[in-house]
């Protein structure tokens, strides 16, 4: 899975936990989540626990510093740096 695809699986993800019906045109890939108020604590824990689902990523291997999820590319990079490399 390429770094764009698991970004793109990412953002469908936060549109649809936390933006359902609200215009999500403004969600770039470096759109701050957290303190735009798009991800709290709890959508947090949420957004963790897809992480380590989808991605097979396990809890005990997730850094849980807020800067590890206020973006998409930083959501990627943590992804990444879990799973190896990826295809371009």
């Amino acid at each position: 899975m390429s770094s764009r695809d698991i970004a793109a699986g990412i953002r469908d993800f936060v549109v649809t936990q936390y933006l359902s019906g609200e215009d999500a045109s403004d969600l770039t890939d470096d759109y701050d989540l957290i303190e735009s108020g798009v991800i709290d604590s709890l959508g947090l824990v949420r957004l963790i626990s897809h992480i380590s689902q989808s991605h097979e990523v396990p809890l005990d291997d997730i850094e849980f510093g807020p800067d590890n999820f206020r973006s998409i590319n930083a959501i990627v990079a943590l992804i990444t740096s879990h799973t190896g490399p990826l295809a371009a």
